[in-house]
């Protein structure tokens, strides 16, 4: 008897070990703040997941912040956490780190493998000081992410090969994901369903990656399988937009899911209704965003099922006499489907002509800007940690600050060089904070599903 009671508190322990690992959903009010390097910096996939809670859950008010700069590794991470991190007061801290600690051109070196064991664990020192840190924070919920992965086997060329970084990367995403089980602190991979899909794809295409411009870096493709791992992590996949399900014949509402259907009218030959859901379908991009970006976030569904499991808004009739129907929604036609596959049902997250998938692409725009304004204030911030902290000029942005930018040759900081000269006034930070809240404010307003008339009517 004992060793079953034994047992059975292992396995209860398990069982609590293992959902420790998975992020919970984010909740009303939650300020999520995303720390990581260039992945991060540069990249969409925290807007991508902030869209979607800002069209799936329209009441459930979030924040999210970028906090990743380009180039860091771990300690710069653990030198900046005070002012850059924990200063923006989360709730929900998610932190991703190891391409940068992993190394590049020292690979090439004949004691490249001791060299960057050494500098590994240095990294994995300097997190040990983040992780005391973090654990002294009992207020704020931490979510551990691996990497987006480095992809050393895809063929579109043979430029940034370096040798055993992969296997680097391998242990140090491993390590990240122990230390999070050790915590009981949540757990997200990136790493090894994006390698699986990259390896699946190059047997089809050996030039194809999710990563195309330089091995590391994901595009807006990338970020969006980034961003579908993470929402799934959170246990949000097969929560439908909404599904409508109603028999013709009868006028009967089978099924309203996540919606409210009322006022319904007509025969076999044809129905209307009314249709409030509680929900906007997902609005994908089809359009490259960010500089050097050549792929759309709406490319991700070639090798993710994100309609499938996040963006289903189901009309189903059935009872209809067999031919040809127009969608006519709010006195607008939408679209044309015969009986069989209204029958069967359609995907209106698939129509953009719909008013709500209309309603939704003004609310992914809203927030682009205040992606693209957020940018700004990260390009300051990366010039005050990565350049002028080691000049001693660390927020001075004094005319010496200036000076200093102007006289690099740091690629880098050449790149920064007009963004700071604007940036380092206070005045404009704070006017760029106010669109960002603005912007912000006026997707929260006209996020709300709408009352729309819906009929369907047979062909001319």
């Amino acid at each position: 008897m004992r060793r079953k009671l034994l047992f059975l508190f292992m396995a209860a322990g398990a069982l609590q070990a293992k959902a420790q690992q998975q992020p919970a959903p984010f909740q009303k009010g939650d300020r999520v703040v995303f720390v990581g390097n260039s992945i991060t910096d540069g990249g969409h996939y925290h807007s991508y997941i902030w869209l979607y809670y800002m069209t799936r859950f329209p009441d459930r008010r979030i924040t999210c912040l970028n906090a990743g700069i380009g180039g860091d590794v771990i300690g710069q991470i653990y030198d900046r956490l005070d002012a850059d991190v924990l200063s923006k007061k989360p709730t929900v801290l998610t932190l991703t780190w190891g391409m940068n600690d992993t190394g590049y051109f020292e690979w090439y070196r004949a004691d490249g493998k001791d060299t960057m064991q050494q500098r590994l664990q240095r990294s994995y020192h300097f997190y040990s000081l983040v992780e005391e840190r973090l654990k002294k924070r009992s207020d704020i919920k931490k979510i551990f992410i691996g990497t987006s992965p480095y992809d050393e086997t895809s063929k579109f060329n043979n430029k940034n090969l370096f040798p055993h970084k992969a296997e680097a990367l391998t242990e140090v995403v491993a390590f990240q994901q122990q230390a999070a089980k050790k915590n009981g602190w949540a757990f997200v991979d990136f790493y090894q369903p994006m390698r699986a899909i990259n390896q699946r794809e190059q047997q089809r295409d050996s030039a194809y990656s999710l990563t195309p411009s330089d091995r590391i870096h994901p595009d807006n493709d990338g970020h969006m399988v980034m961003a579908y791992l993470f929402l799934k992590a959170q246990g949000l996949a097969n929560q439908p937009v909404a599904t409508i399900h109603i028999d013709a014949s009868t006028k009967q509402v089978k099924q309203a899911a996540n919606c409210k259907i009322n006022a319904v009218a007509g025969n076999a030959g044809g129905i209307s209704f009314t249709y409030l859901a509680q929900s906007l379908p997902y609005p994908l991009d089809t359009v490259p965003r960010a500089w050097g970006s050549h792929h759309a976030q709406a490319e991700a569904l070639k090798v993710v099922p994100f309609m499938q499991e996040f963006n289903q808004e189901v009309l189903q009739v059935g009872g209809l006499h067999a031919g040809q129907y127009d969608l006519v929604m709010d006195g607008e036609k939408v679209g044309s489907y015969d009986a069989a596959q209204l029958s069967a049902g359609i995907n209106l997250a698939e129509n953009t002509r719909t008013p709500e998938y209309q309603q939704a692409i003004q609310i992914r725009e809203l927030n682009e800007e205040r992606w693209d304004i957020e940018r700004r204030i990260r390009m300051y911030t990366w010039m005050q940690f990565d350049f002028l902290k080691g000049k001693g000029l660390l927020f001075k942005d004094d005319n010496a600050s200036m000076d200093s930018v102007n006289a690099s040759k740091d690629l880098f900081v050449s790149g920064n060089r007009d963004n700071y000269s604007r940036a380092r006034y206070k005045t404009l930070r704070d006017a760029w904070q106010q669109e960002i809240d603005i912007l912000t404010d006026k997707i929260y307003e006209i996020n709300k599903p709408q009352l729309h008339k819906i009929a369907i009517t047979a062909a001319r």
